[in-house]
């Protein structure tokens, strides 16, 4: 049956919301997740078939994360934004999804040292703000689609870091060319930025390394160049701070999150203008990412970062990482988010925001599935709700 009314004045899942200048006309986001589609690291007909069957009139979407430059992926075929080829090509997955009038983000990604030579162009070594490797916990995708254990990176020189600072600025101009509605850097999850934000990562000594303020510098850089090309209000950033996907471990996650967040409303207040969002990803993420079962953290610890980070920040707050419908209106209703960004149920169910409303039974995802290159399988063939039209 559909959700129980409530109270007006309560928002709800399914109520309507002002990001910034986007009227979305309900509160559930398509997180951004890697499929492994994009053979060549071009989006085709595929894409478009994807991203179009998870539209909704007053829907938002963040795309998967989308390679600023030829060293950034970490997977096999990954879509990328940084040539003209790409750009195009995304022109038509953007002008499907707007045509069912909904607002599209591009996530603009970096992996850094979550990669291996085989992704690199040449065969060069990835990148990173260290030369330590990812621990053998972890296994990167290979393209033959075996995996891996991640080699050891090159850590970054101080004077090549405005280069990719500079690669993130030119992505988002690109993906604003190519017709998105704005960007979310990636700063979550392991990846570049993150590297450098989490000191059981960064261990440099220069400018970019050691103090807080140091290891916040380089996310920094990236969002006030991103906006200084495109506006404050095209860009939403995504960071994690409690989470050690990829070994991203920091000794003092709540003081590294809302350092970040006090830096981003200064910015905010320093431009006169707000970001579109903030988005952050729940601790619990880790073990729903990896396995159906096991630890899920600490929820009271999660609740107590979560909120911290949610009253701090001045803006528009996703959150995401193994949500449920009942968690998910929970949280709007409770006031611990204003969006919620579902992934994997999202993969399933393309009409999951109908499924939602009416609380209808969900496809099970097929976790096999996620990031092989067919087409079809495990990507467009999930089936929608067969509903008579009254319903509807």
């Amino acid at each position: 049956m559909a959700e129980t009314a409530t109270d007006p004045a309560t928002p709800s899942l399914f109520s309507p919301y002002k990001m910034g200048k986007f009227d979305l006309s309900h509160r559930v986001v398509l997180a951004p997740m890697t499929r492994c589609r994009a053979l060549n690291n071009v989006p085709n007909s595929a894409l478009v078939e994807y991203y179009t069957q998870r539209a909704t009139n007053g829907g938002f979407l963040i795309t998967e994360g989308t390679m600023i430059s030829p060293t950034a992926a970490g997977f096999p075929h990954v879509p990328g934004i940084f040539n003209k080829e790409q750009v195009e090509a995304w022109k038509h997955v953007v002008g499907a999804v707007h045509a069912k009038g909904t607002v599209i983000f591009c996530q603009l990604w970096h992996v850094g040292r979550a990669s291996h030579q085989a992704l690199q162009p040449g065969g060069i070594t990835p990148i990173s703000s260290t030369n330590k490797p990812i621990s053998r916990r972890w296994r990167v995708l290979m393209p033959d689609g075996t995996h891996e254990i991640y080699p050891k990176p090159r850590k970054l020189e101080t004077y090549e870091i405005p280069e990719l600072v500079e690669h993130y600025r030119q992505a988002a101009i690109n993906a604003i060319e190519a017709g998105f509605d704005g960007v979310e850097i990636h700063g979550a999850h392991g990846y570049l930025i993150d590297q450098f934000m989490k000191d059981g990562i960064n261990e440099r000594t220069d400018e970019y390394g050691g103090s807080l303020e140091n290891r916040c510098k380089f996310i920094m850089q990236v969002v006030q160049a991103v906006v200084s090309a495109v506006g404050a209000d095209r860009v939403g950033v995504r960071i994690s701070p409690a989470i050690d996907h990829l070994d991203a471990m920091d000794s003092d996650p709540l003081s590294l999150g809302l350092a970040v967040i006090e830096r981003l409303n200064k910015l905010q207040t320093d431009c006169g203008a707000r970001l579109t969002y903030l988005h952050v990803t729940q601790p619990r993420y880790t073990a729903y990412g990896q396995t159906e079962s096991g630890s899920h953290g600490n929820a009271e610890e999660e609740a107590r970062f979560m909120r911290t980070w949610r009253r701090a920040y001045q803006g528009t707050f996703i959150c995401s990482g193994g949500f449920t419908r009942q968690l998910g209106i929970e949280a709007v209703a409770e006031g611990d988010a204003d969006l919620v960004a579902y992934g994997r149920l999202f993969i399933s169910n393309p009409d999951l925001v109908l499924r939602l409303k009416l609380n209808a039974p969900l496809n099970k995802y097929i976790r096999a599935t996620f990031y092989t290159h067919d087409p079809v399988v495990g990507y467009t063939d999930y089936p929608f709700l067969n509903l008579p039209k009254s319903r509807l």
